[in-house]
């Protein structure tokens, strides 16, 4: 099974976290795409404004199943090796998940204030491929 992140190209945390996520996965379970490729986003049906809301993760068997913002980083990590271990010690602690998300929002907001703006686009060395899109 493949998942298509599509993250923020331009901002220095985003391109990060996709480049360890990168080095780790292998694009075993990962492919990438920049919230900028207009085009690759209408296949998948969203939209610039879509991504203001932060990083999307669809499963690229079923591409109705999405997750976006806070819960596109869960269901990352959940997809990880143990991480669905590491994801239910911080569901289960009280008040981890509000904070996660109100942390994940601030920082979507402030990202190139914060961690700063490239300005070229970052392209994934594992790009998604056009077989695996929404028609």
């Amino acid at each position: 099974m493949v998942y298509c992140v599509i993250y923020d190209g331009q901002c220095n945390l985003c391109v990060t976290f996709t480049q360890v996520l990168e080095t780790f996965d292998q694009g075993n379970l990962f492919q990438y795409v920049p919230m900028q490729d207009e085009q690759t986003l209408k296949q998948f049906g969203i939209t610039a404004e879509d991504c203001q809301m932060g990083i999307i993760l669809i499963d690229s068997q079923h591409p109705d199943s999405r997750w976006q913002g806070s819960a596109a980083a869960e269901e990352i990590v959940r997809l990880l090796p143990m991480g669905a271990l590491f994801l239910t010690a911080y569901r289960s602690l009280p008040g981890m998940k509000l904070l996660g998300d109100a942390t994940y929002e601030q920082v979507r907001d402030h990202r190139y204030e914060w961690f700063g703006k490239r300005n070229a686009i970052y392209q994934s060395s594992y790009p998604m491929g056009c077989a695996n899109q929404k028609d």
